[in-house]
């Protein structure tokens, strides 16, 4: 793409929200990045202009963790079906799981996604590399700079790409040459659970029993595993999805640059509880499972008044709603997020359980720094210009009145009036979402690693 044609695009009187400080100015945007910060652009002509009227303009989401489906299974969603739904939802990159089919463990995968995002992606893009029990010399020499980072599940996943051989997590831990993100739980737990529940109920076991099949042990056992492993090898660790208090104690509070030991929350797992089963039961169905209110609070908590859980992702996960519907064994984990991404965390904002420049600092700055993405993350003279306008719902349109752009065509948000939209979304200086209209010649830019 020659960004040197890319029309001028100017942002004025937004509530730019950056770095910790909310100010009232103009954004000028020139060949794709951000050309000056000012109170008042003026002498700027045959510039687009978006009149935001005090509406907060923030740094496109980064989301760690996403899976697109491409390649494997175009019924659930691809990376252009997906990456749009993203830009509605105020994400402007992302960064895909290497569970697809073929899954990411050697080169000529990765090498295939990465074509795919090239050709078809809306948003900017990475890849997580995946594990298993026989690529380790792969990943040991793997370009630090061609990957997002190298996820393993220890437990609780399918095929094999579930590792919990000690052998091996010892191996991967001590050499891995990028950031290793991990899924923690702990499987024969869940194993011995599932036959628990199974003898009680058969195979249709009610939703509301998913978070005791997979509880808290289960997390926190394998949580404890991957922390004690990186403590022991120096390892830059990053745990995907926390979803108990318990786990919380597992991270310290210090600042992101003061730590080789991060963790992320989700956002169903902010948003939802175990009293949500009843009415949306496998459509919140996800692993590790949304657990108790008790569990969610604390999770707000720690995201807002402190520095243990340092990012905030989506996991989407799209499946049809058709195999959703199935019994307990058959109904696929995972929830479709990324087109209420922001809205969906902006719930927070408004009942003031978070405040707009920690949204900010742990869906883009944070995220941008803990993987290196060079020039992305944050609004400043210069970098890419991946920004997001954030409006409030003046006319309370609901959720179901909203063109769905995820393949999958549902959301457990169904019912929801979100008291914030995002007008507008710019990726990488292109207008992709403004005003209830996607731009389909917005097309994303591979995520340059500075590692």
């Amino acid at each position: 793409m020659n960004f040197r044609q890319l029309p001028d695009l100017i942002i004025r009187n937004a509530n730019i929200v950056n770095e910790g400080h909310c100010q009232i100015g103009d954004v000028l945007i020139q060949q794709g990045r951000i050309s000056k910060i000012q109170p008042s652009i003026t002498g700027i002509h045959n510039a687009k202009s978006i009149e935001a009227n005090g509406a907060w303009l923030v740094p496109g989401m980064i989301d760690d963790q996403v899976h697109f489906r491409d390649p494997g299974s175009p019924h659930k969603g691809s990376f252009e079906s997906e990456s749009m739904a993203a830009a509605v939802g105020g994400i402007t990159s992302v960064m895909d799981m290497p569970n697809t089919n073929p899954p990411t463990l050697d080169l000529t995968a990765l090498e295939q996604k990465k074509e795919i995002a090239a050709k078809h992606s809306m948003t900017n893009y990475a890849f997580h590399f995946g594990v298993s029990a026989d690529n380790l010399e792969i990943i040991e020499q793997l370009d630090p700079k061609s990957v997002s980072g190298v996820k393993v599940f220890m437990g609780a996943s399918t095929g094999n790409m579930l590792v919990d051989d000690p052998q091996v997590l010892e191996r991967l831990f001590a050499n891995v040459p990028t950031i290793l993100l991990t899924h923690c739980e702990y499987t024969p737990r869940i194993k011995q659970l599932e036959q628990k529940y199974r003898q009680k109920y058969g195979e249709d076991i009610p939703a509301i029993f998913h978070p005791k099949i997979r509880d808290k042990q289960a997390c926190f056992e394998s949580s404890r595993l991957a922390v004690s492993l990186a403590e022991k090898y120096g390892t830059q660790l990053h745990v995907l999805h926390i979803t108990t208090a318990k786990e919380l104690c597992l991270f310290k509070n210090l600042p992101l640059d003061k730590k080789h030991i991060t963790a992320e929350v989700c956002i169903h797992h902010l948003s939802f509880d175990d009293g949500d089963y009843s009415d949306l039961g496998h459509l919140i169905k996800c692993n590790p499972a949304i657990k108790t209110v008790n569990d969610k609070q604390a999770l707000i908590e720690a995201i807002a008044h402190s520095n243990r859980l340092d990012i905030i992702g989506t996991d989407h996960a799209p499946h049809t709603w058709q195999e959703k519907q199935q019994s307990y064994f058959n109904a696929p984990s995972g929830l479709p997020l990324v087109q209420h991404a922001l809205p969906a965390l902006m719930e927070l904002v408004a009942d003031q359980q978070l405040s707009i420049e920690t949204l900010v600092q742990k869906t883009s700055h944070q995220v941008a720094d803990l993987f290196r993405i060079k020039e992305r993350g944050y609004i400043r003279e210069g970098y890419w210009a991946d920004l997001v306008l954030i409006r409030e719902n003046q006319n309370q349109q609901a959720v179901s009145e909203q063109q769905n752009f995820m393949r999958c065509n549902w959301t457990p948000f169904q019912n929801k009036t979100f008291r914030y939209l995002v007008d507008s979304t710019i990726i990488s200086g292109q207008l992709a979402w403004h005003q209830q209209q996607l731009f389909l010649n917005c097309k994303g830019h591979a995520l340059e690693i500075d590692r």
